[in-house]
């Protein structure tokens, strides 16, 4: 078939030739595709859109043949979580807990171990009631429990959070699996120690606890003093060593004590020369080994791992590091880490079973039996491929293994063979079955679930298949015969058994009439009657669209406008020669910039006229409310509707001729063709009565505006020209008084003045925010000479008089200035009317003080300390500055050029700024202060080795530290901060407590730099810090 474009423009050819009045049935076919061929199975490579008789590839072909049952349903088969016969059962990982797995994994290994836990007392689990849940408490019955659901359920796999939460652990967070080691085999041994049976209570140091001292030898006497000690694991470094042999051996080797490290010795009653060493006394049953793969790297401040390979045997001779002991281990269990970092990757444990000899790979929900009874490392050497200089893995002699990721090695005693069953079978108690029992049988009921829900499925399915195979046959519309049309999406969801088929809804599709909208055939399917009245009996809908449902009034509407799409070209040519010529007869006002736009406005009309996205909701060419009274050539893209531009905002015709256009009455009959709806103003139509009205009213405001200005000008002319202004530091006359006025009353007196007709004219002046609730003045004559005066401008009592008749003023302020003669000597004394109010005063600086120490987003700058402790203080600024800070320099000095600066004016030839810049004020020449008396310049004036930060009150030291880190590259250990000489040490304080406000100046004195910042950086944004098991259960939280 055809492309769905080719298909829709062959549906409308006949337009050419047909007029709107002239249309027939069989044109109304056309337009909807009627006749059509269908197309038939195997031709289509997918659905024709564009054909309503086509109805291949949607979706029938999953529903004709032969159907595997599997494909009614989407539930997997229970049975795959069912365990396998002669396994072991999985742990699920709940997000990073495969530390914890593996170690779980080899702990229910130990047969003495989980012989023993079985024996624990546990009332709560032999008093159960297994018509609920039983949820354990404490460390051992978590154990008890999880360890009996190992050994005998059902399950493929079984979830140990009871467990990780009982220990608080965070399930997202992968820690170190060492150091948890160490503490559960603690905790549990500290549990174990509170039982009744004393067999019990040192099940942990009989399995795993071994003896060794610490042997030091006086060099000049020869005294020997042991120290004895007790381990749980032998941790054996590996760095710079090949086989486990040697590193056992510098575990055990001989250290020297000289010098800073001498010994004092008891006998020689003084400091001496020594050797020290570890003896090894007697090793536990179950040897733990740690191989130190995760160090702490000094150079970056973490952890690292060391990928390096280490060879260990499978039968492990501790004999020679004994004292006349013989003492042979089996290796029992490798645990490895997958992964190149010590803060990621993957745990892992490769276990034996004591009692089938076989090896098994743990791998949280997954278990693998290696084959021949032998460890197979395998790909667990192959994860660490990306790490720079890479060595090759060594040979290993038989009965040998290498590994670089395994972090822990496990031996058991080599014990001789016997016939005792008893030895390797642990049975679990029965109070302990019981409610292995109950959970076995939860998961056969949710299987059983499972198994209805697939033959429900199955069943649906298959009636569905059979409903599909009878109806699809029916689909098909034979020629001349009743039809319907029903949506597509429709019919693909009726074939989609995944999703549930709801009624029939062809409301989207009609048109502004009621009936099928010409457009949306391709989105439906011509079926026959007897199909639709079956679908519709089984699943409801409608309304209902038969053949007569075909809109007459849209295919005509259609026809007209492509008819005069076909025919713009040509009107658009003859309209622009017919407006060149001179106009005789009657006239039409058209705005020129519809005029030079109605192509592309008649373009858009007929698009939107032919697609009819809304049906009727759409607007009408002419229709709706016009606000505009004018439209500039810049607008003519917003213009929406024809002649509109000559609209005003009172629905007349706009009072600017020169945005319109006189054309003749043929024009317009061909425009009124394509814009039906367009407004209407013949020659003769006058304009709007309002707009006049208001045009002169607002020329005659304009005028009264500029005299105003002049007025203000001319009475005010100093205070305009900033010329003899009075200052508080040089006072004029002692029986003088100066008029204070707020700041930011001027500039709009200023503007006013310049731009009468585009400003609006000031009549109200306030001086209440320089007056508290209780009207008293705010400020002192000190505070007013040290900054406050910024937002204050001075006044002669003259000038007070003339602002006083311009305007209204609500409260006029003065400063007095008389001298005392004193026997003292004569004094300078200051008073203001209103008076001062002390009280509000005090407030006024307390609340600033305040807003120093709780700033938020406030700048403070850092500047480096050279080495010789002398701060950098070239007078040029910092030469590497930014391009933000550059333009903040450069923005301190004024423009040489005061003609070209509007708001500077010359006088007597010097450049002075005008009172329209708002920073400006009649005590310009005194340096602004920050609040509370702190002399400091308006900018801050940057110097080289110095950077702005911004922070906030609350935010701590350390978190400082880490953006000085970021702007300046020197580590948080290697900062040294102080502030006027005071040391910041507190990491913890915030900065607001340590006198840190905006504006401020910390000194940053650098320790030796860390060279590979990109690490540093990394440590301080993952590792900061580091958290490890801090309160979890695991430290008796």
């Amino acid at each position: 078939m055809a492309p769905r474009l080719q298909l829709e423009k062959a549906a409308w050819r006949w337009v050419e030739t047909v007029k709107p009045e002239e249309i027939r049935q069989e044109h109304i076919n056309l337009a909807y595709r009627i006749n059509l061929p269908a197309c038939k199975r195997g031709t289509c490579r997918r659905n024709c859109k564009g054909n309503p008789n086509c109805l291949v590839g949607i979706g029938e072909q999953a529903w004709l043949g032969e159907i595997d049952e599997n494909a009614f349903h989407n539930i997997d088969d229970p049975n795959s979580e069912r365990r396998d016969k002669n396994t072991f059962v999985g742990l699920t990982n709940l997000g990073a807990t495969c530390y914890v797995n593996t170690f779980l994994q080899v702990w229910f290994h130990n047969l003495e171990l989980r012989r023993s836990l079985y024996q624990c007392h546990n009332s709560r689990a032999q008093e159960h009631n297994i018509e609920s849940d039983y949820e354990p408490q404490s460390i051992c019955e978590h154990l008890q429990y999880l360890f009996a659901l190992l050994q005998n359920s059902n399950r493929k796999y079984i979830d140990p959070s009871g467990l990780v939460k009982a220990l608080g652990l965070d399930t997202g967070q992968q820690q170190d699996a060492q150091e948890f080691s160490k503490l559960f085999l603690s905790l549990l041994e500290d549990t174990l120690s509170k039982q009744k049976n004393t067999n019990l209570q040192n099940v942990i140091q009989r399995q795993f606890c071994g003896q060794f001292s610490y042997v030091t030898v006086c060099n000049q006497c020869g005294r020997s003093s042991a120290l004895p000690s007790r381990f749980y694991e032998l941790e054996l470094n590996i760095q710079g060593h090949k086989n486990l042999t040697e590193c056992v051996t510098e575990f055990l080797k001989e250290e020297k004590l000289d010098g800073e490290n001498r010994y004092f010795c008891e006998s020689c009653q003084s400091k001496q020369n020594a050797t020290r060493r570890i003896k090894l006394h007697s090793l536990p049953p179950t040897l733990n080994l740690q191989l130190m793969r995760f160090v702490f790297d000094r150079q970056t401040g973490h952890k690292k791992k060391l990928n390096t390979f280490i060879s260990f045997p499978e039968q492990l001779d501790m004999g020679p590091f004994l004292e006349d002991q013989k003492c042979v281990y089996e290796l029992s269990a490798v645990l490895i880490h997958r992964g190149i970092s010590a803060y990621s990757g993957h745990y892992i444990a490769h276990v034996k079973d004591a009692r089938t000899g076989d090896w098994y790979k743990f791998n949280d929900e997954e278990i693998e039996k290696m084959e021949g009874k032998k460890l197979q490392l395998g790909i667990e050497e192959d994860i660490a491929e990306t790490v720079k200089s890479q060595t090759r893995k060594p040979k290993c002699s038989k009965g040998y293994h290498c590994s670089r990721n395994a972090y822990m090695l496990v031996y058991k005693v080599q014990e001789e063979e016997s016939s005792d069953i008893s030895r390797t079978n642990v049975e679990v108690p029965a109070f302990l079955q019981r409610l292995v029992d109950q959970d076995n049988h939860k998961f056969e009921e949710w299987c059983s679930e499972m198994a209805d829900m697939r033959k429900q499925s199955v069943d649906k399915g298959k009636a569905k298949h059979e409903e599909v195979k009878e109806l699809y046959e029916l689909l098909p519309a034979k020629d001349g015969e009743p039809y319907e049309f029903i949506p597509l999406e429709w019919l693909k969801k009726w074939l989609d058994d995944s999703t549930a088929t709801k009624e029939i809804d062809n409301s989207l599709f009609l048109c502004s009439h009621g009936k099928l909208h010409p457009d949306k055939v391709a989105e439906s399917k011509r079926v026959s009657l007897q199909a639709a009245q079956l679908l519709y009996e089984r699943y409801s809908g409608g309304p209902r669209l038969d053949g007569s449902s075909l809109c007459r009034e849209c295919v005509g509407q259609r026809c007209r406008v492509l008819r005069l799409k076909n025919q713009l070209n040509e009107d658009y040519k003859e309209v622009s020669n017919l407006v060149k010529r001179t106009l005789s007869g009657e006239g039409y006002w058209v705005g020129k910039a519809s005029l030079r736009s109605w192509r592309q406005l008649a373009l858009d009309q007929l698009e939107e006229d032919e697609h009819e996205t809304k049906h009727s909701n759409g607007q009408t060419n002419g229709q709706g409310p016009h606000t505009n009274n004018k439209l500039s050539e810049g607008n003519e893209d917003d213009m929406k509707t024809f002649n509109e531009d000559i609209v005003c905002c009172h629905e007349s015709l706009s009072i600017l001729e020169t945005e319109r256009k006189l054309v003749s009455a043929e024009v317009w009959t061909k425009l009124r063709a394509y814009f039906p709806k367009a407004p209407e103003f013949t020659q003769n139509q006058e304009p709007c009565q309002q707009c006049l009205t208001l045009e002169q009213e607002e020329k005659d405001n304009e005028a009264v505006s500029k005299m105003m200005a002049l007025d203000q000008k001319n009475q005010l002319l100093n205070l305009f020209h900033e010329k003899n202004r009075p200052t508080l530091t040089k006072w004029p006359q002692l029986n003088c008084p100066l008029i204070f006025q707020m700041l930011i009353f001027l500039p709009s007196v200023c503007a006013f003045s310049r731009r009468p007709t585009k400003s609006s004219p000031v009549s109200n002046v306030g001086n209440t925010l320089l007056l508290c609730p209780h009207g008293g003045f705010m400020f002192t004559y000190d505070s007013l000479i040290n900054g406050d005066a910024q937002h204050i401008a001075l006044l002669w009592p003259n000038e007070w008089e003339v602002i006083s008749r311009l305007f209204i003023v609500d409260q006029p302020i003065s400063i007095h200035c008389f001298k005392d003669t004193p026997p003292s000597g004569p004094t300078t004394q200051y008073t203001t009317q209103p008076d001062l109010c002390w009280e509000c005063r005090e407030s006024f600086l307390f609340q600033q003080q305040r807003d120093l120490r709780e700033y938020t987003q406030a700048t403070i700058y850092i500047r480096k300390v050279i080495e010789d402790k002398r701060m950098v203080k070239d007078a040029a600024p910092e030469m590497n500055a930014s391009s933000s800070e550059a333009e903040e320099e450069k923005e301190e000095h004024p423009k040489v050029d005061g003609e070209r600066d509007p708001d500077f004016s010359q006088v007597n030839g010097a450049k002075r700024l005008k009172l329209g810049d708002s920073s400006t004020a009649s005590a310009a020449t005194v340096p602004v202060t920050k609040p509370g008396g702190i002399r400091r310049s308006t900018r801050h004036r940057k110097l080289r080795g110095e950077k702005a930060l911004i922070v906030s009150a609350n935010q701590t030291l350390k978190e400082l530290k880490i953006q000085i880190m970021h702007a300046f590259s020197v580590a948080p250990f290697d900062q040294n901060l102080s502030i006027d000489g005071k040391s910041l040490t507190d990491d913890s304080a915030t900065l607001g407590s340590l006198g840190v406000i905006p504006e401020s100046i910390i000194c940053l004195k650098a320790d030796e730099p860390i060279a590979d910042y990109a690490a540093m950086d990394d440590v301080y944004q993952v590792r900061m810090p580091e958290e490890g098991f801090k309160g979890t259960g695991l430290l008796g939280h």
